[in-house]
């Protein structure tokens, strides 16, 4: 909602709290939207130098709004891990997921304007995205990890829907072998159980074998958590039940 005028923000508020915000002065709504501003500011601006991560997960959200083009937005999402387990929204802008300069700006401006000095030891996200060509501009010592849900799905789509559960099974004992040995063995098996008939299916996995096994050489207590984006994905939720209901309300206009 940065940016936004007035009105919108009104609108805004209707979509969230419904029929509570008919009752809202134009005073209390630019209030609101001055507190909003300030607060969103000084978040932005924030001075991360004091602080390392462990862990950075990077994914992007398409969601339906209205526009004058017409196109979907895209809201780009970085959270961040510290050593001591805390997790935080580090940033969020809009822009283009599959876009590598979308991603070098937003990881710069984590870098050089905010102080983010120490690179993460390791960053999870979907390999679709443009961050993967971004990610050692700037954090060069940063390990990828892909996520293993993003993947599964992609692996999937290769083959047909008679195969899928028992392929979604075999890839699941993968990522949830107890050893990176066995987690080894049961990649193997699927590649060897498919590269013959599905061919496209078996590359799809293979190719990004390494990143994908990268956080086997984690600790193991946080393997559940650095293995795919599933961490923010409560945050895109969030984000779709706002623009789902500003769609609702803009519909009654």
């Amino acid at each position: 909602m940065k940016g936004i005028s007035s009105n919108d923000f009104e609108s805004a508020l209707h979509a969230i709290y419904g029929e509570d915000a008919g009752s809202m002065s134009a005073s209390t709504v630019a209030r609101l939207k001055n507190a909003w501003d300030d607060e969103y500011e000084d978040w932005g601006q924030r001075r991360l130098s004091s602080t390392r991560y462990a862990y950075i997960w990077a994914d992007g959200v398409h969601f339906n709004v209205r526009n004058g083009e017409g196109d979907r937005s895209c809201i780009l999402v970085i959270v961040g891990a510290k050593f001591n387990g805390e997790k935080e929204l580090l940033a969020i802008s809009e822009g283009y997921r599959e876009s590598e300069q979308s991603w070098k700006d937003l990881l710069l401006e984590l870098k050089d304007r905010r102080g983010l000095e120490l690179d993460p030891k390791l960053a999870i996200g979907d390999g679709a995205l443009g961050f993967w060509k971004a990610l050692p501009q700037v954090f060069p010592d940063t390990v990828a990890q892909r996520c293993w849900v993003h993947k599964t799905a992609n692996v999937l789509d290769k083959l047909p829907k008679r195969l899928q559960p028992r392929a979604k099974t075999l890839i699941h004992d993968i990522y949830m072998a107890e050893t990176e040995k066995g987690a080894n063995r049961a990649f193997d098996h699927f590649i060897a159980s498919y590269e013959d008939k599905y061919p496209k299916a078996a590359h799809t996995l293979s190719k990004d074998r390494e990143q994908l096994m990268a956080f086997y050489s984690f600790p193991a207590a946080h393997w559940k958590h650095i293995r795919s984006t599933n961490v923010i994905e409560s945050v895109f939720a969030t984000v779709r039940l706002r623009t789902y209901k500003t769609r609702l309300f803009q519909n009654t206009l």
